[in-house]
This record gives C-alpha cells, structure tokens and sequence, in this order.
C-alpha cells in the first residue's frame, strides 16, 4: 500500500493510492466464507455451497467493495495523519472501476483530487472601528410590555349589551328576505362571533348595544368576506361555504368582554412568583430590566452580524472554486450546474466565514466545556419558558429540561455553535474598537431594511 500526493497549486492536490491483491484479498475470502455460511440456494443444504460457487455470484462485488473501504479507511488515515485541511471530499478523477479486471488484475491505482483548505490570517484591530449600539428605552415599550403582561393575564367576564370588542356566542340560521328561517339553508345552534372582525361598519353598527336574547340580520359574507371566517363561524370547510349568498340571523345567548388585569399585587405575583415583587415602582424597574435584556439581546446580534461582515471584507483568500462547483453537483445529485453557479457567491461566503470561525476557535483554543454547554442550555430554556409566560420556573426544573435537551444531538450542536459564536464575538469586540451609540427602536429597525 502506497499514497503519494502531489499539489497542483495552492489550493488543489492529487492523492495516489497504489495497492496489491494481497493487500485486500485475505478480507475478500474471509467475506465470501460468511457468505457461504449465510447463502440459501436452491439444491444445496445450508453452509454446503461450494465456495467456486460462492465467488462465482458474488465475488467481483465483494472485491469492490473490500476496495472502497481500503481506499476510504486509507485516505482518511493519511489526510488525518498528514494534517491535511481539505474542503468538501476527496473526489476520484475517473470511474477507474471500469477498467480494472478484477479477475486477473494483480495491482491497483486510484486518484483522488483534493481541494485544500487556504491559508490566511485574520488581522482584525483597533484600527477597526465598529459602532456598539444601545437602544433607548421610551415610554411607549414600556407601556406595550405592561399592557403584554395586563392582556396575557387578564380575563373575560359577562357583559349586559354588546361593544364593539366583544366576542359573542349564540345561534345562526339562514332566512329569506322576509326573515323567515330557511329551513334548507346552514344553521348551527353553538357559534362564536367576534365583533370587531366584522368588516363592515354598518353590520358592526347593527350588533351595538344588542342584549342577551336580541337577534341581529345581516349578510354574513359582507360581513365577513373570508371564507376561512365563515367557515369557522358555521363549522364547515372552505369550499362548503365558497358560494354562500343571502342574510342569516345570529341570536345572542351570550356576550363576554375582556378585562386586562390591573396593575398591583395579584399581577405582581401572576407574573414573577408570589411576593418577588410588592410594588409598581418595583414592577417597573423589573420591566425595565427585561426590556433592556431582550435589547441587549438585539443589540449583541447586530454587533455580530457587523463583526463578522467586517472579518469577511478584512480577510483575503482564495477557494478552490472549480473543484468547489464539482463536489457541489456530485453530492446534490439533483442539482444542476445552473443552479450551482447561481448559489455559488452565498456558499463561497458561508464556507469563508466557516474557515474563518474554525481559525480563530483553533488558534485561540477556544473549548467547550459540558458545564458551558449546560449553562447556555438552561439560558435558552429559561428565555423559552419566559415566553410561555413561566417566569417562576425553579432553577432544578430550567437543568432538567436544558439537560434532556443536550441528549438530542441536532440541539447540542445547535448550542454548542451557539457558545463558540458568542466566544468568537468576545475575542473580535476585544480585537476592535467599539463604537458606543444610542439610537431609538424605530432607528436601529431601519438599519436591518
């Protein structure tokens, strides 16, 4: 067994392997033994299959693949041994298979192009300047995130006559011009009504001031001119009620309201856990807390986004693009060259970004630890549990679900990505210098247009 390999520039190489029949033949027996063992042919008893038989029906595909996995395990053991940085695969130059013999043929050579990873330095400094912005906190988000928590704990109570924002329940029928109820037309005897859906004013107009028990005639597609909505209301499909036509008269059996929760202790303690918080100013400072957080949140992302820009425009390399472009169509097979040339320029810079990521972790020894892993874990847990409105979670219920979490591989991945990123982002804000500016929500939103 040999392996030469010969760089054809900086970025492209060709990896050799030569091999003899002694060097995979001994495998290929010993395979077509368990073969024989395992075989059930017509005419012979179990284990009782002659071996020139055996190698008859399956010896050439045995050979070829015993070939491929000592051409596979071979390559990787030399480009890890060699410390061989490549991008994509190893790629043979040709279907060589096709012109072995695999009878007779005593020696074996295969090629393989590499594409090579470039070398390079990110060189980012304080000459690098990169704005750090702080969104200022008005009253308006504190009093939306006030009115989020009066709404999400609010409720619905009875209310006498009917107001614009109520929902409404009670029974609907088709009539006639005249009222008369139509006997073939839709009725459902249980329905729901929002009134301030109702997308015509007049009809909406109708409903104000209605009791319990009054009855209100209105166009119901005027009313509501989506059939998903109508739908809803007579409990059919879309296409049911596709070409409804007339008036219906909905009955009022009921008329709910909602009230958004007052501010003061009972909030206090619906929201953060019984007595944490005992009055508004308290509440507010609390608010104003999240607030901040969740900012800093949108602020950390904008500042990575610009870090990470600046490191692609500052860092220069070359790709292997032609070899790049190949590998791309032999691994998707159905996509095409069109497509690949058309995708190229947003993989060519998200490879580079990844190399750049891979360097500066590499070179800085940037490692995860499980207890990292687990506290980034719990973070997202807890963000996630906030957003259900589970703010009083106890620190042993966050761990145990951030550690059923990390047993899922596709979301340790994602965290342990997300724990390199944030130490990326350390090292080029401490690389840089940073910028301080405040600037209003509405401000920082234009800056993502």
């Amino acid at each position: 067994m040999n392996i030469t390999r010969e760089n054809i520039d900086d970025l492209n190489a060709v990896l050799k392997i030569n091999f003899v029949r002694a060097d995979f033949e001994e495998k290929v027996e010993s395979v077509l033994k368990d073969y024989r063992k395992k075989a059930t042919i017509k005419g012979f008893r179990p284990g009782m299959v002659p071996i020139g038989l055996v190698k008859k029906m399956y010896g050439t595909a045995v050979q070829i693949d015993e070939i491929n996995k000592l051409v596979t395990d071979n390559i990787q053991k030399y480009i890890a041994d060699e410390k061989i940085e490549i991008l994509g695969d190893p790629m043979p130059l040709s279907d060589e298979r096709e012109h072995f013999d695999f009878e007779t043929q005593e020696e074996f050579t295969f090629s393989f192009e590499l594409g090579l990873a470039p070398a390079f330095e990110v060189n980012l400094s304080k000459n690098n300047k990169v704005i750090n912005y702080e969104i200022i906190i008005d009253e308006k988000m504190k009093n939306d995130f006030i009115n989020n928590y009066t709404r999400r704990f609010g409720e619905l109570r009875q209310a006498q006559a009917v107001e614009e924002k109520d929902v409404l329940k009670g029974s609907i029928e088709a009539v006639d011009s005249e009222g008369n109820t139509l006997p073939e037309g839709p009725a459902v005897e249980s329905v729901s009504i929002a009134v301030d859906l109702i997308k015509d004013e007049e009809i909406k107009s109708a409903f104000m001031g209605k009791a319990i028990s009054d009855s209100i005639v209105f166009d119901l597609k005027k009313a509501y001119p989506n059939d998903n909505e109508i739908a809803g209301i007579l409990h059919k499909t879309k296409d049911e009620v596709a070409d409804l036509q007339g008036d219906f008269r909905f009955t009022i059996n009921e008329i709910s309201r909602f009230y958004p929760a007052e501010i003061g202790q009972e909030l206090f303690d619906k929201v953060y856990g019984e007595g944490v918080i005992t009055s508004e100013e308290e509440f507010n400072k609390k608010i104003e807390g999240e607030i901040a957080s969740n900012l800093k949140y949108e602020t950390d992302y904008k500042l990575m986004l610009d870090l990470k820009a600046l490191a692609l425009n500052t860092t220069e390399f070359s790709l292997p693009e032609e070899f790049l472009k190949r590998w791309l169509l032999k691994v998707n097979e159905k996509t095409t060259v069109e497509q690949i040339d058309q995708e190229f320029d947003s993989f060519r810079k998200d490879l580079k970004w990844q190399l750049i990521r891979n360097k500066v972790a590499r070179d800085n020894e940037m490692q995860i630890t499980e207890e990292e892993l687990l506290n980034e874990a719990a973070k997202i847990t807890r963000q996630q549990f906030n957003q259900y409105g589970l703010y009083y979670a106890t620190d042993d219920q966050i761990n145990n679900y951030a550690k059923e979490t990390l047993k899922r591989e596709e979301d340790a991945k994602r965290i342990a990505d997300k724990v390199i990123d944030d130490k990326i982002l350390t090292h080029f804000r401490g690389l840089v210098e940073l910028v301080g500016e405040s600037i209003s929500a509405e401000g920082f939103n234009k800056l993502f247009e």
